[in-house]
């Protein structure tokens, strides 16, 4: 239809996604550079550019707002928006949304996953065997395992993912602490006002911090410490949350005993130091990629454009955006 946004895509999203895309807005070009610059938006799009649906892990800079004089609103596909400009965002009157809760679940899911993976020795004792070293029975053969009945598990960052963690880790026999930006008054887990205090706490950490730039390498060699040599920690909500060559240095070191991740601070990543060490349990950032995720966050966004382009709120912007989201000032389509 002649009338219909015209939208850019910075993600390589599935056809089903993309045809609920196509129904209400008109699709005029991809960007594959997975950190865009004005350099790559299509040839001859600029002009008519109005709204963006990428994730917050590309993002959007100030200079790409620039070149796009017709953008007011950016949709992050999933729950993050790290790497998105957010002051340049409102200064340019460019609406910024996000997948909010719609992955919680899955994420929360995996985090369980790879934890237990990490914990349990699930990818060393799978390669074990495929490499034909099972010659016989010997007990501890990956050093003795406490398992999770028992121990301590805290939950950085107690929003969605945090709460959706939670539940499925009380089946686990486990006392459960957090450390959030404040107290909540709906849970009764102990609550730690600091991640130093709760890494001296627990046995295993599981990071489900909500992505912005305070939280940049909060994982860092003084946690790792904290967290001791039985320790394990899990990051599933953004790579920058934990420093990468700490990391390394404390798994090489036995400062923890093991780590799992779902998140990188380079994605995809291209380093080396990291998949030589047999401690560490990695995916590639598909904690929201089932169906049902997909599902819910394909139609998040579609709201989020119906609304939109239709003069209304939209559903879920980014948390410092919400006052202005409501307001009478929000940015409108041009």
């Amino acid at each position: 239809m002649a009338d219909q946004p015209h939208i850019l895509t910075g993600f390589h999203f599935t056809k089903a996604t993309l045809a609920s895309f196509s129904e209400r807005c008109k699709i005029i070009g991809q960007m594959d550079n997975p950190t865009p610059t004005a350099a790559d938006i299509p040839p001859g799009t600029a002009a008519t550019v109005q709204a963006i649906v990428s994730t917050g892990s590309v993002g959007i800079s100030d200079a790409m707002m620039a070149a796009l004089p017709r953008l007011s609103l950016f949709c992050c596909y999933g729950t993050g928006y790290e790497r998105v400009d957010l002051d340049a965002a409102r200064r340019r009157n460019i609406m910024v949304t996000h997948g909010a809760d719609a992955n919680a679940p899955d994420v929360a899911e995996l985090a369980v996953g790879i934890l237990l993976a990490s914990t349990r020795r699930l990818v060393r004792a799978d390669k074990m065997i495929r490499r034909g070293e099972w010659k016989q029975r010997i007990p501890n053969r990956f050093g003795a395992i406490a398992g999770l009945t028992g121990g301590r598990v805290g939950i950085l960052g107690l929003g969605a993912i945090g709460l959706e963690v939670a539940r499925r880790l009380k089946g686990f026999d486990v006392e459960i602490g957090y450390c959030n930006r404040n107290k909540r008054s709906d849970v009764d887990f102990p609550y730690f006002p600091d991640v130093m205090a709760l890494a001296t706490w627990c046995d295993y950490l599981i990071v489900c911090l909500r992505s912005d730039s305070s939280n940049r390498h909060i994982i860092n060699a003084d946690v790792l410490k904290a967290l001791g040599p039985r320790g394990h920690v899990v990051n599933i909500s953004r790579g920058w949350a934990v420093d990468e060559a700490a990391l390394a240095d404390a798994l090489r070191n036995d400062v923890i005993e093991g780590a799992a991740l779902d998140v990188f601070d380079e994605e995809p990543y291209t380093g080396t130091e990291l998949l030589e060490l047999d401690k560490l349990v990695m995916t590639p950032h598909f904690g929201g990629g089932t169906q049902h995720a997909q599902r819910r966050m394909t139609d998040l966004v579609c709201r989020n454009l119906d609304n939109h382009f239709a003069g209304k709120p939209v559903v879920s912007p980014v948390p410092e955006l919400r006052d202005w989201a409501n307001s009478k000032d929000a940015p409108r389509p041009r």
